[in-house]
């Protein structure tokens, strides 16, 4: 495996500071693509974590796909989430869309990201096809993993299941080993925001069309919160490529990382240009 340096960066930003990190692989031959381009001169992979998660939860998935890339790696917790500032608003419907001109804006503005490849796991993987429809002359390829791109009964069943087994003694805890303090308020974002009758009618079929680059949308058959149909809108409205991975559930990167790695590997090498 290549050298991975790890870096910690807080992003001030007008409603609070936001906690990223970033894996660069080290050397100037970091770069399994075999293009003889160095890993700073290849557009960096962005992370956009999902309804519960943070950087930690990603755990060692962003340092491996490094490796596998030879591309840096950013990954960010939003505002309210893990070891970013407390949010103090509850989520707008349309909270997936704004995260493009919101927490991802001022990333790419303190990090001076350019170029970038977008990976997004479940509702990050909507936010990061909003970045890609917001900023189609830098996002040069999209993956999308469990994402959902519209609300559909699975989806909203498999929330209201979680709720009840959150409200079980001591389950709250499992988030605030990672969220802190505002352990509660990322679980009534996640519920209450999904739940509510005026996200019935949600879906990413704007933002979707107005995608421009490449997208490979990965799926788990036994997705406990969306069917296949949601990879087959993403690929059907962007002329991108689908995967259905057997036997994988929600979360394809810790359940079957091997496959994911080599999947998206693979596709970058034949898709995005350094």
């Amino acid at each position: 495996m290549l050298p991975i340096a790890r870096q910690d960066i807080h992003v001030p930003t007008r409603q609070g500071r936001l906690f990223a990190r970033r894996w660069d692989p080290a050397g100037k031959d970091a770069n399994p693509a075999g293009n003889g381009s160095a890993a700073a001169d290849l557009a960096p992979i962005v992370l956009f974590h999902d309804s519960l998660g943070c950087v930690a939860l990603w755990r060692d998935f962003p340092e491996h796909l490094a490796a596998a890339t030879g591309r840096s790696v950013i990954a960010y917790d939003r505002l309210g989430f893990g070891q970013s500032d407390p949010n103090p608003a509850l989520l707008a419907t349309g909270f997936v869309e704004a995260e493009a001109r919101e927490g991802f804006h001022d990333l790419r503005q303190a990090l001076a990201i350019g170029r970038y490849i977008g990976l997004g796991h479940s509702v990050g993987g909507g936010m990061a096809i909003c970045a890609a429809a917001a900023y189609p002359e830098d996002c040069v390829a999209l993956i999308t993993e469990s994402a959902q791109a519209f609300a559909e009964d699975r989806t909203l069943d498999g929330i209201r299941a979680a709720e009840r087994n959150f409200a079980e003694p001591g389950q709250l805890d499992r988030l605030k080993k990672y969220h802190g303090d505002k352990a509660a308020w990322v679980l009534r974002a996640w519920v209450d925001t999904w739940l509510s009758p005026a996200f019935a009618d949600w879906n990413l079929n704007a933002p979707l069309r107005q995608v421009r680059c490449p997208v490979l949308a990965l799926h788990g058959e036994l997705d406990e919160y969306g069917s296949a149909a949601h990879p087959d809108r993403i690929a059907d409205l962007t002329g991108g490529k689908q995967a259905l991975l057997e036997n994988c559930g929600h979360v394809p990167h810790r359940e079957q990382e091997r496959i994911v790695l080599d999947l998206a590997g693979q596709w970058l090498k034949a898709v995005a240009a350094p």
